[in-house]
């Protein structure tokens, strides 16, 4: 990548990575005062309405995917004409998607009676939840719709400033009156005034980064048949939004049909946990996005390969690193944090951790198909769908969340694993196979070498890490050390990329 691009990259991994940490401790903390102020159950319903709302958001259609692709060749041209085009083009269709959303909410809401019959909270904090998280939802459609220009241009960084900001205002503010009134139509009301306030300030700044930008929704119809590529990218990309929102927005909703509400907000509990963890490193290692869009579009093969193996062995030692901690300190951790009785069978961690390590690995493949506009596989949505659900609805009824990841990793591991980097070297990159192969089945075996003679080692350690939160640093620390000594010893004799990344580090 050119020098701008890893200068803008790495500013988004700053920044990223100091909102990380700063929202870290209010995430946790403000996750035991609301489970003791306002109660499992509560909880529990947050979750399962946002995922409600997911699934109208499906309405989207991966319109915002597809107008990032098109935007990378314009910004890297400087051309504001295109830009502005675009733009119109993307406010005019959020607009009639968040139209579609509204009534679609409304019709849903209907049905709030019977779906949530035993959930043993009034009907009025239901519909005021739900209908305030609407709201907040409808402000991206129909106002917030131009961020998706500081993010194909590099400045996602701006996003997370003022977004995380407000967002770690709202925390604060909502355990405070948490703890002091214990009323869950404040807590609702305060998220909801939040959402209006981060899209004030949002905008601000877009206006103020790009002066010449002037969108008009109405010539943005009139521009619509200027670009057909749109609409077929978009109908490509929404069958693969299907299945990715299934995978990894669906496991509450299940939860809650296999096992219970309550079960929700314990499963919630270690989702949070694995979700921060990720967060930590996907703020980092995602703020390349826009770089490798913008390294493709200028069509330098040699130096795309060397970004791509650069990048899956940062993926895999990060995926990796993820998994060991997982493993060996998620459970001490919810039994020091919240209780042993929130525990869940360790059989559903390991499950947990194998889903985790596929779809954490995965990331550059990812990219590298986004930036060629590889969303022609229409087939291969279809295929992991099925399979997710079908495996999910037969082995989550009688094995409830280990019957759920069950389905998850058996249609990741079919296609993502296999059939992804088959299209990508194919259709994409053009180069045979097995030059990906030789280099990824290196990070395979390396990972489980490291994960067992660094889970045989800390297996000797003095100290339990249930025992105290200083125990639990404790082991934390010299667990992972381990680990990712030998992992990074291993990659660097071993795997391809890690020499060039150690390069581009000491410049």
């Amino acid at each position: 990548m050119s020098e701008s691009r890893v200068h803008k990259s790495l500013l988004n991994a700053k920044v990223n990575l100091l909102f990380y940490f700063l929202s870290l401790f209010f995430s946790f903390y403000s996750r035991k005062i609301f489970l003791e102020c306002l109660g499992d159950n509560f909880i529990g319903l947050t979750g399962t309405l946002g995922n409600i709302l997911g699934y109208l958001n499906l309405a989207e259609l991966g319109i915002g995917s597809c107008i990032s692709f098109f935007l990378y060749k314009p910004l890297q041209c400087g051309d504001r004409g295109k830009i502005q085009e675009i733009l119109s083009v993307f406010g005019y269709l959020y607009r009639k998607i968040g139209l579609f959303i509204l009534f679609a909410g409304c019709a849903v809401s209907l049905c709030f009676p019977w779906i949530f019959n035993e959930a043993g909270l009034g009907m009025g904090i239901i519909y005021f939840s739900f209908f305030s998280f609407l709201g907040s939802s409808l402000i991206g459609y129909f106002i917030n719709y131009r961020q998706i220009l500081l993010q194909a241009d590099q400045k996602n960084y701006l996003v997370a400033i003022y977004f995380q900001s407000a967002g770690l205002v709202k925390t604060a503010l909502q355990i405070f009156l948490a703890y002091t009134y214990r009323n869950l139509y404040v807590w609702v009301a305060i998220e909801f005034l939040f959402g209006i306030l981060g899209c004030i300030i949002l905008n601000w700044k877009i206006n103020k980064e790009y002066p010449w930008l002037h969108t008009n929704i109405k010539s943005g119809k009139a521009l619509v048949k200027q670009y057909p590529d749109i609409f077929t990218k978009t109908k490509q990309i929404f069958i693969h939004q299907i299945k990715d929102f299934l995978l990894n927005r669906s496991d509450e909703l299940f939860v809650f049909a296999f096992v219970s509400l309550q079960m929700v907000a314990f499963y919630g509990n270690y989702l949070m946990i694995v979700n921060k963890i990720s967060l930590l490193f996907k703020s980092v290692l995602d703020s390349v996005n826009a770089g490798i869009g913008n390294l493709v579009a200028e069509g330098d093969k040699p130096k795309m390969m060397r970004v791509f193996w650069e990048l899956m062995t940062i993926r895999h030692f990060v995926a990796g690193l993820l998994c060991f901690s997982i493993y060996h300190l998620i459970q001490p951790f919810i039994s020091l944090w919240l209780g042993s009785e929130y525990l869940l069978d360790n059989t559903i961690v390991i499950l947990l951790i194998i889903y985790i390590y596929m779809v954490n690995s995965r990331g550059v493949v990812d990219m590298f198909n986004h930036s060629h506009g590889l969303y022609a596989d229409t087939w291969s949505a279809w295929v992991e769908l099925v399979l997710n659900v079908g495996i999910t609805l037969v082995a989550g009824y009688h094995y409830g969340i280990v019957g759920i990841l069950l389905g998850k990793i058996v249609s990741v591991f079919i296609i993502v694993v296999f059939w992804k980097p088959y299209y990508l070297f194919r259709d994409g990159l053009k180069l045979p196979i097995s030059h990906y192969w030789n280099g990824a089945i290196r990070y395979y075996l390396i990972f489980f070498l490291s994960f067992g003679i660094a889970s045989w080692i800390t297996s000797h350690l003095p100290f339990h890490p249930a025992d105290s939160y200083w125990a639990w640093l404790l082991f934390a620390a010299c667990s992972v050390s381990v680990y990712a000594l030998f992992n990074f010893a291993f990659l660097y004799m071993f795997a391809w990329g890690i020499k060039d990344f150690i390069k581009r580090i000491r410049k």
